[in-house]
């Protein structure tokens, strides 16, 4: 089964082939789950793959890619386990006797699926193996993670580490500039290249000016105004799907609890979802596992019409694939790495658009014709705060978009 690739991706797969560890660097939205899944099926001889991802939303997001795109042609006997703490229709554990009795007894191909959090557990087991993909690597390169992915060096023969921002590092040995775990950077991809060829949308940094006295007592109240005149400046934009990073989740509880902004967006048309790590995951007021919420989000970014927004802290900004998302609006400043990511969320082509530029319909890269030709990053400024946040993530568009640098981070 071959599943159809851009040219960056294709190239992807050639120095894989050529390499056994490496670093693939391609800009946020550029497909990285395909080429991981393509290299699983080329990679016949492996029984054990291991997939590691930063938050078990996300590992659980590679599974089902997995299993959509590789399917019982590729392989009848395909067996899944996750070894993290949640909940998940498949096998899973976090003790290392578990998971080794299952790779000691499953047959044929097995795909493992960890975090970062629980790759020590995969380490402890004692295991074999033979590939292994890490998705948004630049997380390995935490003290806390680190130990786990060197000692994974030791014990797996073919070892790849994908990311759009790698972390580098002059003062210890954990950055990715540390060639002898992490390899050379194998291929480093263009993002003006991605817009050229259709795979994602460039981004459009945006001020949006608010007249609000703020202070640490009034946060909840100055957030909530800020995000209902903002859905108020864009309601002519049809079918808008917003992601909100808010500033903690203690100042989000205060704005969905203690505000009328519930009420306020329910009057607008707007749907809403909202996930913490401390309070969980809410769809309109009712709260859900993380396969119902990730599986909404699925149903409704494919929705064109549909209008909802989406609050979070920390926790959708790496890896989540939301299809149809217009606008991110940042409430909070973030670091290098997040704003990138963030930028990443709302570059990927609209549905439509994808089967347009697929059927010759529209010319890909020439984005005047684009349903959806730009993704809305907005910034709320005020005279005492936001111009260096509109200046910063200015710079990191720059950098990514008209020159083509990938942003670089350091641990």
């Amino acid at each position: 089964m071959k599943l159809s690739l851009r040219p960056h991706q294709s190239s992807a797969l050639n120095v894989m082939k050529d390499s056994d560890c490496g670093q693939i660097i391609v800009p946020t939205g550029g497909g990285k789950t395909y080429i991981m899944i393509q290299d699983c099926i080329n990679d016949v001889n492996s029984e054990l793959t291991v997939i590691v991802a930063p938050r078990i939303l996300l590992a659980q997001q590679l599974c089902d890619d997995f299993i959509q795109l590789m399917g019982d042609k590729v392989s009848p006997n395909l067996n899944m386990f996750h070894a993290h703490s949640g909940r998940t229709k498949h096998l899973s554990s976090t003790k290392p006797e578990e998971i080794k009795d299952w790779v000691d007894n499953t047959p044929n191909r097995k795909l493992l699926f960890t975090t970062y959090h629980s790759l020590s557990k995969v380490v402890d087991s004692g295991i074999n193996i033979d590939t292994i993909y890490y998705d948004e690597a630049h997380n390995g390169t935490a003290k806390s993670f680190f130990l786990s992915v060197s000692a994974c060096k030791q014990i797996t023969s073919r070892s790849y580490y994908f990311t759009a921002t790698p972390k580098i590092s002059y003062k210890h040995d954990r950055g990715m500039n540390n060639v002898s775990i992490w390899g050379e950077i194998l291929l480093d991809v263009d993002a003006r290249e991605l817009i050229k060829c259709g795979s994602i949308i460039p981004p459009n940094v945006q001020s949006f000016p608010v007249d609000l006295h703020f202070s640490k007592y009034n946060a909840h109240a100055h957030h909530s105004l800020t995000v209902e005149s903002f859905l108020k400046s864009i309601n002519n934009y049809d079918g808008a799907k917003v992601l909100v990073s808010v500033p903690s989740s203690r100042i989000l509880n205060k704005m969905i609890g203690q505000t009328k902004l519930l009420s306020q967006l329910k009057e607008l048309g707007y749907d809403v979802l909202h996930i913490t790590s401390k309070f969980g995951a809410y769809v309109n007021q009712t709260k859900v596992n993380r396969t119902t919420f990730f599986n909404t989000l699925k149903e409704w970014g494919c929705e064109t019409a549909r209008k909802f927004i989406i609050f979070h802290y920390s926790i959708l900004s790496e890896g989540i694939n939301i299809s149809g998302l217009s606008h991110t609006l940042l409430l909070r400043n973030l670091n290098v790495v997040e704003m990138s990511q963030t930028i990443g969320r709302v570059i990927r082509l609209h549905k439509e658009d994808q089967r347009n530029i697929f059927e010759g319909v529209i010319p890909a890269g020439v984005v005047s014709l684009y349903r959806k030709s730009s993704g809305n990053c907005v910034i709320p400024t005020h005279k005492n705060y936001g111009t260096k946040t509109i200046n910063r993530i200015q710079r990191i568009v720059n950098d990514i978009f008209t020159e083509g640098h990938h942003t670089t981070a350091y641990c």
